[in-house]
């Protein structure tokens, strides 16, 4: 008995480090979503100094179809609200997940109306893959956490059953 014990801790500490070191999707916003904010500009940028942004993550814009877009663009353009330097694909239907790629400075604007005017712009500095990652401040539960639970559940159904 004791050494099936000792094999489900070594199960589930393996699932558990695997799953602490996973890409982190990251859900822009959060309930607010990609949309022109109520608190104008900060809106966003408090929501991304409140995150780590690594290489292998994703954002996920949730949005409207047709009723904002997601462009990624260079700093210039960003500052100046304008889609001149536009880098990839413009998308306009919602939701979207986009992988980040690169190490650096990231940045988002809606080209939709005056919306990157409104606020409705995003600037997140990823650092690259692998590094630490410093426990966010926010009350929510980490995604890789909400992973981890289903792999718990069989591991304590496999325990009790077998």
């Amino acid at each position: 008995m004791a050494g099936r014990a000792a094999l489900i801790t070594g199960f589930l500490l393996a699932v558990f480090l695997h799953h602490a070191a996973a890409d982190e999707v990251h859900v822009v916003g959060d309930l607010i979503g990609w949309k022109v904010p109520q608190g104008g500009a900060s809106f966003y940028s408090d929501w991304a100094s409140r995150n780590q942004f690594k290489v292998g993550d994703s954002l996920l814009f949730k949005f409207e179809k047709k009723k904002h877009r997601v462009v990624e663009v260079s700093k210039e353009s960003f500052e100046k609200c304008s889609s001149d330097n536009v880098i990839g694909d413009v998308i306009t239907e919602g939701p979207v997940k986009v992988d980040i790629t690169s190490a650096g400075e990231h940045y988002y604007i809606c080209t939709k109306g005056n919306h990157c005017e409104k606020g409705q712009k995003l600037a997140i500095t990823v650092s690259a893959a692998g590094g630490s990652r410093p426990a966010k401040s926010s009350g929510a539960a980490p995604a890789t956490f909400l992973g981890f639970v289903p792999q718990l559940l069989l591991a304590l159904y496999i325990h009790l059953n077998f």
